[in-house]
């Protein structure tokens, strides 16, 4: 494969990117100790494949991730669809806790700062990283329209909300994208907010999207996580619910095999059928993540297998830790 063959193109609102982004949460260590000179590589290879979207977040780190992102991006802004998140603050970085805030005080300072950390003077797309449920969507929107006014940001996005709250957000600016987890092993999205988003012409973003590691089939029931891993805690990676969810790895597998690609390449390829504007987020920190993730956008997948995908069982084991605020990404 060469950088001659690059990517599709998908929108996100009015946003052109390239049909698949970077998730930058492993770039923080989320998932253990992550190589920024790498990293960086990945990036600067990725806009030669036409790879245009990179989405971080202030809270991956936190501020490790964005700032390894600025230095990336250093020289190729202009080749970059540069999104980043804020309204999420830690209590306890051992244990995921994480607290929204939505105020436009708040989100002022985050995006300030997010702004310092990535060396640059706007934001392409800028997500409210989590609902605040003390701040009526309407206060963090309104302070948003005017940073897209004034030239700070150039598009909104929301992550992980429900219609009722796309709906009243909408009304104040149009959004752009809207971020949420969605995986062959995660698919409540697919009931109502991707439904919403294609109607209102609105790009949909999924993170996660190889189920954080376990649907390239790399994850076995002997798998042990170093502390510090988010999966170390996370129910779906027990012991007992690998066992269970090892039918998802098998039934990509064969697919994949009929096709000569990975399984990674059939869980991608079965989330952007689901719709020509949705744009996955897988995490590519590593230049082997990136050169095979990108050949699923030109991987096009039966509807006899999209079919055989779709009847799969859900998945054992909760997301997220309990009393977790489902702050974590890519």
């Amino acid at each position: 494969m060469t950088t001659s063959q690059r990517v599709p193109t998908r929108k996100l609102g009015s946003v052109e990117v390239g049909a698949i982004g970077i998730g930058c949460t492993a770039m923080s260590g989320w998932y253990g100790k992550a190589d920024e000179d790498e990293a960086i590589s990945v990036f600067r290879k990725a806009s030669e494949y036409g790879v245009t979207l990179v989405d971080t977040a202030d809270c991956y780190g936190p501020y490790t991730s964005e700032e390894t992102l600025g230095k990336a991006i250093t020289g190729i802004r202009d080749k970059v669809v540069l999104s980043t998140k804020g309204g999420l603050t830690f209590t306890d970085r051992t244990t995921f806790q994480l607290v929204p805030d939505g105020t436009p005080a708040y989100m002022k300072t985050a995006l300030h700062d997010s702004l310092k950390r990535l060396k640059t003077d706007y934001i392409d797309i800028y997500y409210v990283h989590r609902l605040d449920p003390k701040t009526p969507i309407e206060e963090t929107m309104g302070f948003l329209a005017d940073q897209v006014k004034a030239g700070t940001i150039r598009a909104i996005g929301l992550s992980e909300v429900g219609v009722d709250i796309l709906e009243r957000a909408h009304k104040v600016h149009p959004l752009a994208a809207v971020e949420s987890e969605l995986s062959l092993w995660t698919r409540g999205p697919l009931d109502d907010v991707l439904p919403w988003c294609i109607k209102n012409g609105v790009g949909f973003v999924p993170y996660a999207p190889l189920g954080r590691g376990f649907l390239t089939g790399n994850v076995t029931p002997e798998t042990k996580f170093p502390e510090g891993d988010f999966r170390a805690k996370n129910p779906r990676f027990a012991e007992e619910a690998v066992k269970a969810n090892m039918v998802y790895v098998e039934r990509i597998r064969a697919i994949g095999k009929k096709h000569d690609r990975s399984p990674a390449n059939v869980a991608l390829a079965w989330i952007l059928a689901q719709g020509p504007n949705v744009v996955p987020i897988p995490g590519m920190e590593k230049l082997q993540f990136l050169e095979d993730n990108i050949r699923a956008t030109w991987l096009k997948l039966s509807p006899e297998e999209l079919a055989d995908l779709n009847a799969l069982p859900p998945a054992m084991g909760n997301r997220y830790p309990d009393k977790h605020s489902s702050g974590s990404h890519n």
